[in-house]
């Protein structure tokens, strides 16, 4: 790391300080190297166009970390790059004292959505840090939180100290698409004592004066699944008009499924969401919130947490249509329409079961349903374990004290599903607070703020020492 880019790191380090006192009060920066290790690695990182297709430079990532990793302290021969397809995958071990013991597994994704240059303010491939964010694809999903993981335990190492569990820290190539070296990961490391999901969990800070409220890991996330509906006709001329139009019979269905609503349901680690979170939400959705957490079946709090986006997602399956096609010709009758249904299903619910609701729903035997979901499989919640809990909240209070520490679930699919499939227990951790108004992972203008880096990296340096001892 040259002394450049720590002053560059530093310099912007203390201009957020100036806009935001109390989240920079709670964690000084005391590992100046590590710190400006991670935002330097993070841009190269984000200046790589790791984006499935042609030109790919997952692999190259996987390199810039790898190489990263053996020059702070990592045995080469522990370090390996695994190519698959246009893609690659990274596994790194830190051998334990004692090799009886399950591994401790840092998992996280280099890979990232497709960002179109001309829909940005910035190219989403050029990193910028400016007004204390980091702006760049990547930013928030979540190539800085692989490299503040990656800063983290060479400080460790810098620092001497020495696991008894040995550490593996992992990165998927294509978690954003396939996840087929998601999968291949999960099945090899099937016999860690438990997950580190860095690309889940986090913190949340106050809009209006930046400091953080609260912290939550993830323990469970909603099945991914994608429903192809499809209608056939034999069509005709177009002057000819008929009662049976294939697209108007898909758009009846689809409507009916709109209207349709999965019956709300909670699960032990959703309720404490509920009940801990309200206190942070505005008055009718708190309200609502802990309405629901007592009573599922409260009518008045359904409504109205179906009618926030940032809550549906949570109080059970949801199902929307993401892409329709239909016709051959301007002067024809469509001889066929197709659309696509994604559901984030609540854990618990075998996708055969949330395709015979929705045909029960689209009611009508001419729309035929297949279910088209790939990468995805049902997995349960992860138990709420007490030697997990317990260092998160130590290692939490050590960097933020007083700030709350509660468990969460996913709405959307991440590496700890295929974990959890091997019955590994795997919980989204990652120590970046960040603004609910700000977090634009997947969208435009992708951004974090740097001052999350120094209590990131202590929070790293309080957490894997308690977990590996």
């Amino acid at each position: 790391m040259t002394d450049i880019c720590i002053r560059r790191f530093l310099a912007g380090f203390g201009s957020w300080l100036l806009l935001t006192g109390p989240m920079a009060q709670a964690a000084p920066a005391q590992h100046a190297q590590a710190d400006a290790q991670a935002l330097d690695l993070a841009e190269k990182a984000i200046a790589l166009r790791s984006v499935a297709g042609p030109g790919n430079q997952t692999p190259q990532v996987a390199t810039l970390y790898g190489t990263a990793l053996v020059q702070g302290g990592f045995t080469p021969s522990d370090v390996s790059i695994t190519p698959v397809g246009d893609t690659a995958y990274l596994v790194a071990r830190w051998p334990g004292a004692n090799p009886g013991l399950k591994p401790l597994v840092i998992s996280g994704h280099m890979d990232v959505v497709e960002a179109r240059p001309a829909d940005w303010k910035r190219d989403p491939f050029t990193p910028v840090v400016e007004n204390g964010y980091l702006f760049g694809r990547g930013a928030t999903d979540m190539k800085l939180d692989g490299t503040i993981a990656i800063a983290s335990l060479i400080e460790l190492k810098r620092e001497g100290y020495r696991p008894r569990r040995t550490i593996i820290i992992e990165f998927s190539g294509d978690e954003e698409t396939v996840m087929k070296t998601s999968a291949i990961i999960a099945d090899k490391l099937s016999n860690a004592d438990l997950v580190l999901n860095i690309d889940g969990g986090g913190g949340s800070l106050n809009e209006q004066t930046g400091a953080p409220e609260y912290f939550t890991w993830q323990g469970a996330e909603k099945t991914y699944a994608d429903f192809q509906l499809t209608v056939t006709n034999p069509g005709g001329h177009s002057s000819e008009p008929r009662r049976l139009n294939a697209i108007d019979e898909l758009a009846a269905a689809l409507l009916r499924i709109h209207d349709h609503q999965f019956t709300p349901e909670l699960s032990p680690l959703t309720r404490a969401y509920f009940v801990q979170a309200a206190k942070y939400e505005d008055a009718q959705t708190g309200a609502a919130m802990k309405a629901f957490a007592a009573d599922p079946r409260d009518s008045h709090a359904i409504a109205t947490l179906t009618a926030n986006p940032a809550t549906v997602g949570k109080i059970g399956t949801t199902c929307v249509v993401t892409l329709v096609s239909g016709g051959h010709a301007e002067n024809a009758l469509p001889q066929r329409a197709e659309a696509n249904i994604n559901c984030r299903i609540f854990p618990g619910h075998p996708r055969a079961s949330i395709m015979a609701e929705l045909q029960k729903v689209a009611d009508d035997p001419a729309v035929s349903f297949r279910d088209v979901t790939e990468g995805s499989v049902a997995t349960a919640a992860s138990p709420m374990r007490p030697d997990f809990t317990g260092a998160v909240e130590t290692a939490m209070a050590s960097v933020y004290p007083g700030v709350p520490v509660f468990p969460s679930m996913a709405s959307g699919a991440s590496d700890s599903m295929w974990f959890r499939y091997h019955d590994v227990p795997s919980y989204g951790a990652s120590p970046v607070f960040i603004k609910e108004s700000e977090d634009f992972s997947h969208g435009l203008n992708e951004r974090t703020p740097i001052a999350t880096i120094p209590p990131s990296v202590d929070y790293y340096l309080a957490l894997l020492p308690i977990l590996t001892r």
